[in-house]
């Protein structure tokens, strides 16, 4: 009987170790990097590969809407522009809910992270709340700066030595000079004149542009650094074509405002090479820290879903408000109907292409 009893004993024991151990086991395993066919060399080569093929599709997408200086059907006033922007506004949309909200989410929730706040509390949801109402307020308060700072700001001098716009009322002097047989009237460059609605308009082109790139930027960066730790050939790989496509189209949508904001030609090349280089610049990070960068580090986690949480609410909100909403209500697409089933279908099209290239990256 004593040795019955031990033999029972011994094989509740042993079925207690089976059931309970493997739990733990399992939830650790998750917090372990993944167990990848690494190949240092060959991932190295796909790398340099991905820095050469991201910093030519970035360059290329971004210049195109800016060619509309010297391509006539580019121009920001031309039907094609509308359609384009359309377009490149549904990617930025789709790639904020498909791609980098996700990620957000994924990182936040990760069983690697402490339960507690961690799994109390939706902190994607609400960083990303926060970002687009941040948005809201600096999109705000930056337009109205711009438009109160050029309203005070002296006026050149007309012949006779007054200025043509008033500093106190915002009225403009006409002067009549009948022993010249010309008129000295209101046409001063519409960038300059704050109570033109296009320079109003102007004014919010170039806080929406620098706003979006903001945006873009942050997580540009933090999907080059994953690439760049990754020492994959299999992981990298699907990456190099889809994150092309990404950059590419993400440039196509931030040219289009940076066309509209009309800055000086300095200004549209240095916001254009800083977003093409973010990517690679995050590819050459994380190659340099590839051996010391843990994906599932709780440390990590935290900065990349904090980061991609406030980079998904910048640019859903950017997309829906700065972007679609503006263009889809202009009176240009309203009273025609055949450009706006265009935008629509485009639209439709820039964010299904988006979300597709979700299956690889």
């Amino acid at each position: 009987m004593k040795s019955r009893g031990i033999i029972e004993f011994v094989l509740v024991l042993v079925v207690v170790v089976f059931v309970l151990f493997p739990a733990p086991a399992t939830g650790e395993c998750t917090c372990e990097s993944e167990s990848e066919d690494r190949n240092k060399s060959e991932a190295l080569k796909y790398k340099l590969a991905a820095i050469a093929s991201i910093l030519v599709a970035s360059a290329v997408g971004v210049s195109l809407p800016v060619l509309g200086r010297i391509v006539p059907a580019l121009r920001p006033e031309s039907n094609l522009f509308f359609v384009i922007k359309a377009f490149a506004a549904g990617v930025i949309l789709s790639t904020g809910f498909i791609h980098v909200l996700p990620d957000a989410f994924e990182s936040l929730t990760s069983p690697c992270l402490n339960e507690n706040p961690w799994a109390n509390f939706p902190f994607t949801g609400f960083v990303a709340m926060v970002a687009a109402i941040g948005t809201l307020m600096v999109d705000s308060f930056a337009t109205s700066y711009y438009n109160k700072s050029h309203f005070v700001k002296p006026k050149p001098l007309t012949a006779d030595g007054e200025r043509e716009l008033g500093e106190h009322t915002g009225h403009v002097h006409v002067h009549t000079h009948s022993t010249h047989g010309h008129a000295h009237g209101a046409a001063f460059d519409l960038q300059e004149d704050p109570n033109s609605e296009n320079s109003s308009d102007l004014h919010r082109h170039r806080v929406i542009s620098q706003v979006l790139e903001l945006g873009i930027v942050v997580h540009s960066v933090i999907i080059g650094i994953s690439l760049g730790a990754s020492e994959s050939p299999k992981t990298i790989k699907p990456l190099v074509a889809a994150l092309t496509f990404h950059q590419f189209f993400e440039g196509m949508g931030l040219g289009g405002c940076i066309s509209q904001a009309k800055f000086k030609s300095r200004a549209v090349m240095l916001m254009s090479i800083f977003f093409s280089l973010t990517t690679p610049i995050g590819i050459v990070i994380g190659f340099g820290i590839s051996n010391i960068y843990l994906e599932n580090s709780p440390t990590a986690l935290i900065v990349e879903g904090v980061f991609n949480a406030a980079s998904a609410g910048i640019l859903i909100y950017m997309a829906l408000v700065d972007l679609l909403a503006a263009d889809f209500m202009n009176p240009k697409v309203q009273s025609n109907l055949k450009l706006h089933l265009a935008n629509n279908v485009s639209l439709l099209l820039g964010a299904g292409c988006m979300s597709l290239l979700a299956k690889w990256a």
